[in-house]
């Protein structure tokens, strides 16, 4: 499950634990006294991925020893200076600073601050990397000290990772149930990866081939066969052993659709079953959906309309 948390205070101690927890080991450092320190932190964890909005009301340094994750920061309000791996980066607004494992991290930000906070755990991206390709990578990658946000796929990653953060304060977002938490979790990093350069960017952009119709053939039966598991296309890619550009790309030319577009059909069509089959005294639309897989209601209610010309509750109800 998603887990989110909220703070503000003006006490150091307290503000270096909350980074601590979700972040870093983290010394925190400020002008002279520090009478003017106050952190802001909203803060959502998708298990490997941490994206927070922080803010600052007095200049602050940060200090990480040793990182041990990839890391990128958006500054949304005043600079942020920052050394890293021999990099010396001074960003606003349009810049993402970025952080790779292995070296100490130092930033320094001015009064009246704020940014978004990105964490992707090493091991988490290097698997949705190796997932994406097909076959075992060996990192640390090398990613770039910073990144455009202003244009191009940098602004299209940094929308969709703002827009996470829009959803902190929504008690029910649909981001909190955990199918598509892990569908969203899978994107950002994704979308990471193709934002910017390093080694293996030409080979995730490339050409493609198609997945062959045995291998395709394996991950239908998948599906077919537990169709209420919460897959990601990089375990039905895992399932078929091959890249997920290979299983979509296979997936266009032999099924005539996505894989995740399959499932979901598949995830209709025993929900439909179960609604026509089901006693309406004893059962209900919700148990339905859930039991094949649907976290929310209300998108179940308007995928199953648009497959089957009616509502669920209507099938429900229908003469057995």
């Amino acid at each position: 499950m998603p887990e989110v948390a909220h703070f503000s205070g003006v006490d150091i101690d307290e503000a270096r634990s909350v980074l601590n927890r979700f972040y870093y080991p983290v010394a925190v450092g400020t002008p002279e006294d520090g009478a003017d320190f106050q952190l802001g932190v909203g803060v959502i964890q998708l298990g490997p991925l941490t994206v927070g909005q922080l803010s600052f009301a007095s200049a602050v340094t940060l200090l990480v020893a040793e990182l041990d994750a990839y890391h990128v920061t958006m500054p949304t309000l005043g600079r942020l200076h920052a050394r890293h791996a021999g990099h010396e980066v001074v960003a606003g607004p349009l810049t993402g600073v970025i952080f790779g494992p292995g070296s100490p991290v130092y930033t320094s930000r001015e009064a009246n601050s704020a940014e978004v906070a990105v964490k992707v755990e090493r091991k988490a991206l290097e698997a949705e990397l190796s997932g994406l390709l097909g076959y075992p990578i060996e990192g640390p990658l090398l990613l770039p000290p910073e990144v455009d946000l202003s244009t191009g796929p940098g602004y299209s990653w940094s929308r969709l990772v703002r827009l996470l953060c829009e959803e902190l304060p929504r008690e029910g977002s649909l981001f909190f149930e955990p199918l598509i938490a892990e569908q969203l979790r899978s994107t950002v990093l994704s979308g990471l990866l193709l934002s910017v350069p390093h080694r293996y960017r030409d080979e995730l952009t490339g050409p493609i081939a198609a997945g062959p119709p045995r291998a395709i053939r394996r991950v239908v039966d998948a599906i077919q066969a537990e169709p209420e598991r919460p897959f990601t296309v990089t375990e039905l890619a895992r399932v078929a052993n091959m890249s997920v550009r290979s299983l979509q790309e296979g997936f266009r030319r032999h099924v005539g659709t996505a894989p995740m577009t399959y499932l979901q059909r598949v995830r209709l069509g025993r929900a439909h079953e179960a609604l026509r089959r089901a006693d309406p005294v004893r059962v209900t639309v919700a148990a339905v959906a859930h039991r094949w897989g649907f976290a929310h209601l209300g998108r179940f209610a308007s995928a199953y309309r648009s497959q089957f010309g009616e509502s669920p509750s209507e099938t429900l109800r229908s003469p057995r």
